[in-house]
């Protein structure tokens, strides 16, 4: 049985963008929370078929790489003087059999036309999606008409444009003149590129006024997702528990097969939840002997990397320690910085605090601990 080709996706992005003005290029400036090229980097690291992703960016940029930390997420690569050098930058960076090449102003494409190109490539060489010109078209000059174009058989480019990497990067080498695009790399070499269907949703952002037509189609696709999770450990032989990942003395221990920290647990259990993943158990069970006394963080992390190996970002954080002792709030910020750190969000996105049951049921007897957890999560990308 032959093996699934491995698809990377080269995300242009080393541009000056001056047209749609601000004082940052376009793929550094926000939209919905996020920057126009984080939101790019979503659709790719978020689709099944995409093995992984390449970054093309400035060499001045590089500064914006290591604060949104997107080198966690993409190979970088370092742009040419011209897009077609970048380009070749990008593809020299990957080894995959099949490469997807896209504008990293392209932040709203939907997720079909991506495997609408990935499907076509299973038959050719080469691939684009493209809309047919609908519009009349005219000639002109000093703003008279001169004259009416023929609009038949004529289609609007857009990107991703998808290549077996060997036919690309060959077509790169021999190329010796500016081109608008790959499409025009690839048939001056003498491929062949067929058209998919493209998407009216697919804009590039290219004037200021195309902020605001992303902004709302970023707003009005987003995939927000809510985990619950819920989790107790009852009281045994110990002089502490580990609550958040917090070391509290105590004079009893929590009972569990890993290290018992009933409150990550919860969050954990939160996200597989959001992310309709299951739970805990199911990725590390208990019946496994080498989670055996291990610690939480492992369990968390775990989570977290799924979250963002779909394409979410976890927004928000919080969770509720019942129990009558220990205190929490002497520790409570401690616990908010070290979920804050596992989980790789900002501490003001997390949220640990604690309530009692009034001496009821079994927390309230000193018994155990329990807690409860919920999480928001969110995929700014295209359905």
């Amino acid at each position: 049985m032959n093996a699934k080709p491995t698809v990377a996706a080269i995300i242009v992005a080393a541009g000056r963008g001056v047209r749609a003005g601000g004082d940052v290029p376009k793929q550094w400036q926000k939209i919905a929370g996020k920057t126009v090229v984080e939101h790019t980097l979503d659709l790719f690291i978020g689709h099944p078929r995409v093995s992984e992703v390449v970054l093309v960016i400035a060499e001045t940029d590089r500064d914006w790489v290591t604060s949104l930390g997107l080198d966690k997420h993409a190979l970088i690569a370092i742009g040419g003087e011209d897009r077609a050098a970048s380009v070749l930058s990008g593809v020299m960076q990957t080894q995959a059999d099949r490469v997807l090449i896209h504008d990293g102003a392209r932040c709203c494409c939907p997720r079909d036309v991506i495997s609408r190109v990935l499907d076509a490539l299973d038959h050719n060489d080469a691939a684009a999606p493209a809309l047919p010109v609908t519009d009349a078209l005219w000639t002109g000059a000093d703003a008279i008409v001169t004259g009416v174009q023929d609009r038949t058989g004529l289609f609007a480019a857009q990107t991703p444009q998808g290549f077996t990497r060997s036919a690309i990067l060959d077509a790169h080498r021999k190329n010796t003149g500016p081109a608008a695009d790959d499409v025009e790399v690839a048939r001056r070499a003498g491929l062949d590129v067929a058209i998919v269907q493209g998407d009216a949703r697919n804009l590039k952002i290219t004037t200021p006024e195309d902020f605001a037509r992303a902004a709302k189609l970023l707003e009005t696709s987003m995939d927000i997702r809510t985990g619950n999770g819920f989790d107790v450990h009852r009281f045994g032989d110990g002089d502490h528990v580990v609550l958040c990942g917090v070391k509290v003395p105590h004079a009893r221990g929590l009972q569990g097969h890993s290290d018992a920290d009933v409150g990550m647990h919860t969050v954990t259990d939160a996200i597989y939840g959001a992310l309709c993943r299951g739970d805990i158990g199911q990725h590390f069970p208990p019946s496994d002997p080498q989670w055996k006394g291990a610690e939480s963080h492992i369990f968390l992390a775990h989570a977290c990397a799924l979250a963002r190996e779909m394409g979410f970002a976890i927004t928000h954080m919080d969770c509720t320690l019942i129990c009558e002792f220990p205190k929490i709030g002497p520790v409570a910020q401690s616990m908010r910085a070290r979920m804050a750190e596992i989980m790789d969000i900002d501490i003001d996105r997390v949220s640990v605090k604690a309530t009692t049951s009034e001496r009821l049921g079994f927390t309230g007897r000193g018994e155990g601990i329990a807690a409860l957890a919920t999480v928001t999560l969110i995929k700014g990308t295209t359905a």
